[in-house]
């Protein structure tokens, strides 16, 4: 059976103002917390990631930063760098968990390459599951005030056995991107609550491959629920009582993604565009959790073939865990018209009443590219 690509239905990932409309759609926080699997085959040394289109200025808060509620010690790297980056028009911002490597290669501080069977932020201190040097995993997390135009995860791995040199090695947890469309009131009325859609891209395909081939094939479960108040970076944990909300209600059981070369809209996963979010909500809290694929693939153009259906792994088809990311929008200001969220302290940038974007999904309507088969709220 052919794999399904899901096609875009907003227009493209970028927070849309009316300029009669903007104060009713202000944006005060975006951000994303996420567990990732070292599956490289190799020993990192740290976790890049890189955000084009944004500054340095445009990160609000990372997981384990300086003065950021928790210590830098809850995870292995410690806290992060935070760099701009240009090369002619292209510019960007790198968030860069590094282990120290001045040293011998003995005292290197590592993330081992193996297999991770407890999905849901258990990778670091404070995770409840036996945290520490042997743990094939590591959690991060960011929040911006900006929106990037693209957003990319790796490993740092060795260039070779012993180096000091590192190189990235693509991680398949999926970064999210919101969407926020403000909707115009009826007359003598105040607004209604905005569109909010979040959205997911399948890894992309193998492009030095000699012909085209069609992308690494994850399976994604979807969990949501909406907040009345606002969230912070640090609520977003697995023992935390809002991401155990989300996790009781479930969106998308399960979708196959996974990039078509020659459909450059497909592998594309969207929810919550089928209408304005709850009168009383002031954010939306997203779970995404990353499957490996390991069923039957094309052998001419590696095009995933699962043996049920692109909505239900059959036996054998759904591997091992990749990683989770939970993602929180903040779109209405806070009682008392104060920021954050009880996650600790976060310094209001000065573009704060724009928009937070950090790690995070798209949401709504699911559109099946293949004729056929319908469409998934």
């Amino acid at each position: 059976m052919a794999t399904n690509r899901y096609t875009l239905m907003a227009s493209t990932a970028v927070l849309l103002f009316s300029p009669g409309l903007a104060a009713a759609t202000s944006i005060f926080g975006s951000l994303g917390n996420f567990d990732a699997v070292n599956d490289t085959g190799s020993v990192a040394h740290g976790f890049e990631i890189d955000l084009e289109g944004i500054h340095a200025s445009d990160v609000t808060d990372t997981f384990g930063g300086a003065g950021r509620g928790f210590p830098t010690t809850v995870e292995r790297y410690g806290s992060p760098t935070i760099t701009d980056y240009s090369n002619g028009s292209v510019f960007g911002v790198r968030i860069v968990y590094l282990a120290d490597l001045s040293g011998a290669q003995a005292g290197w501080v590592g993330t081992p390459s193996g297999v991770y069977s407890t999905p849901g932020e258990s990778c670091w201190t404070g995770g409840g599951s036996g945290y520490g040097p042997s743990t094939p995993c590591d959690h991060f997390g960011v929040g911006l005030a900006a929106n990037p135009s693209s957003t990319s995860y790796s490993w740092l791995v060795e260039s070779a056995p012993g180096s000091s040199s590192l190189v990235n090695a693509a991680s398949n947890v999926l970064a999210p991107t919101w969407t926020v469309t403000p909707q115009a009131p009826a007359p003598g009325n105040p607004a209604p609550p905005p569109v909010v859609v979040a959205q997911i891209v399948a890894p992309p395909p193998d492009y030095n491959a000699p012909e085209p081939q069609f992308g690494t094939a994850i399976w994604v479960k979807v969990f949501t629920t909406e907040v009345e108040g606002q969230v912070g970076l640090y609520q977003l944990v697995g023992d935390n009582n809002l991401v155990q909300q989300a996790e009781q209600n479930t969106e998308i059981e399960w979708q196959l993604l996974q990039t078509d070369p020659g459909n450059p809209a497909a592998g594309v996963l969207e929810n919550g565009g089928g209408g304005g979010v709850g009168a009383n909500a002031q954010s939306i809290l997203r779970r995404y959790e990353f499957y490996s694929y390991t069923g039957e693939y094309n052998p001419v153009d590696h095009e995933a073939l699962p043996s049920v259906s692109d909505s239900s792994p059959g036996p054998g088809e759904l591997g091992t865990f990749i990683g989770a990311q939970n993602a929180a929008l903040n779109f209405a200001a806070p009682a008392g018209g104060g920021g954050g969220g009880g996650g600790g302290a976060v310094p209001e940038p000065a573009a704060w009443g724009l928009m937070l974007i950090g790690l995070t999904a798209v949401g709504a309507v699911l559109r099946a590219r293949r004729r056929g088969v319908p469409a998934t709220a």
